[in-house]
């Protein structure tokens, strides 16, 4: 079963669910624009360059995603970029007034990371006989690369907060301390359990669309 079959949705509506959001976006860029705002201007920005990934895939290599993922990876981006810019009317971002924001844009963002880890390895799995990734071990994988991601994640944001300002840029990336960070950790192997106990199997269209492309080298 999909990931759009899981959730229940027609891929029309998972479709318009995405454009949607990506209209959003491109409002809330301009919204930082036009308040001189650097850290909400590179993060829409950015989000909204994740969001064209999967039609540029499909045209570019013949990778065709399930518009169930690319809900869940626009999402994912999505609420990060909203995070930074709050909702209307208030004087301060998601992030700091809604306690367990950063958690769920973590976790998510943590999920996407692991279903595009586990993909990938599995893909080459079954392309050569000289890997084999046995269950247990992929469990394994998923956990140490959303891990690893993470923790770079962690020292690029740390890196950013502090050059950020001496350059001018402002606050494009903000760190609330120790415990955020781990927290954040935390949330990044919640998201990942997830995904290597019950997302796997819903991944098995885009893993075998990666094993026909490395198949046709």
């Amino acid at each position: 079963m999909s990931v759009r079959e899981r959730l229940g949705l027609s891929a029309r509506r998972g479709r318009y669910l995405a454009w949607f959001m990506e209209v959003v976006l491109v409002g809330m860029f301009f919204i930082g624009l036009d308040r001189g705002d650097t850290g909400i201007v590179v993060n829409t920005g950015v989000a909204l360059a994740v969001t064209q990934l999967p039609p540029i895939l499909e045209r570019e290599y013949g990778i065709t995603m399930d518009s169930g993922l690319v809900l869940w990876i626009t999402a994912a981006v999505f609420l990060h970029a909203l995070g930074t810019v709050g909702l209307p009317g208030s004087s301060v971002n998601l992030y700091r007034s809604v306690w367990w924001w950063d958690h769920l844009t973590h976790g998510l963002s943590a999920s996407v990371v692991a279903a595009v880890g586990y993909a990938t390895a599995r893909a080459l799995d079954l392309h050569t006989d000289e890997i084999h990734l046995p269950p247990r071990f992929m469990f394994v994988f998923i956990l140490l690369f959303v891990l690893a991601f993470g923790v770079l994640w962690e020292v690029l944001e740390f890196a950013i907060a502090g050059i950020g300002p001496l350059l001018g840029l402002g606050s494009v990336l903000t760190q609330y301390g120790l415990e955020d960070t781990m927290l954040d950790l935390v949330f990044n192997v919640f998201g990942a359990v997830i995904v290597a106990i019950w997302g796997t199997a819903h991944l098995n269209d885009l893993v075998g669309v990666l094993t026909a492309r490395l198949d046709g080298r």
